[in-house]
């Protein structure tokens, strides 16, 4: 016979930990459309106000594009994110949740380093290219900073993210006791 206090204790701890994995999303898509929003600013402050033959000027032409695809997905994360409506979700789609946000994370962290790659082989290709090394300079840099930033939001995100993983896994041996 089931012990249904045990049951209804775990629901209850389920329901907890999925509304902070959501809670934490959001926070960090927060975060993420903050890095945006200051880059679009400043950046596009700077688009405007230099030289558009320096690789200054490139850097924050390409910080612009760069950052309103992360505004873009800044906005989607926290508008898919739903800290308070986590009730009804079992155990099972709470751990199928939990390991593909964790392998997305890997995924975009692997990502950042191809970015960070390419940001080094434009700056290596500026030193023989005839046509506007400054641009090829100005990218490389951009893509260094924002690989950069989004390896250590990433990986960061990830190693927070995964504590969850253990209360979750914590909760299926209990069940399965």
């Amino acid at each position: 016979m089931p012990d249904y206090q045990a049951v209804a204790f775990n629901q209850h701890l389920l329901a907890a930990i999925n509304q902070s994995r959501e809670l934490l999303l959001e926070h960090g898509m927060g975060a993420l459309g903050a890095w945006a929003l200051l880059n679009l600013l400043v950046s596009g402050y700077f688009v405007a106000h230099t030289d558009k033959r320096t690789e200054l000027h490139y850097f924050h032409q390409m910080n612009v594009g760069w950052n309103f695809v992360n505004a873009l997905l800044a906005v989607a994360g926290v508008l898919r994110a739903h800290p308070n409506h986590v009730e009804g979700m079992d155990l099972a789609t709470s751990l199928t949740d939990q390991f593909t946000t964790e392998k997305i994370l890997l995924f975009n962290a692997g990502l950042d380093v191809a970015y960070l790659a390419c940001g080094s082989w434009l700056r290596a290709r500026a030193a023989s290219s005839q046509q506007l090394p400054e641009r090829l300079l100005g990218f490389g840099r951009s893509l260094w900073l924002q690989g950069g930033f989004l390896f250590l939001f990433d990986l960061g995100f990830y190693l927070r993210y995964h504590s969850f993983a253990a209360e979750l896994l914590n909760l299926l041996a209990a069940v399965k006791s």
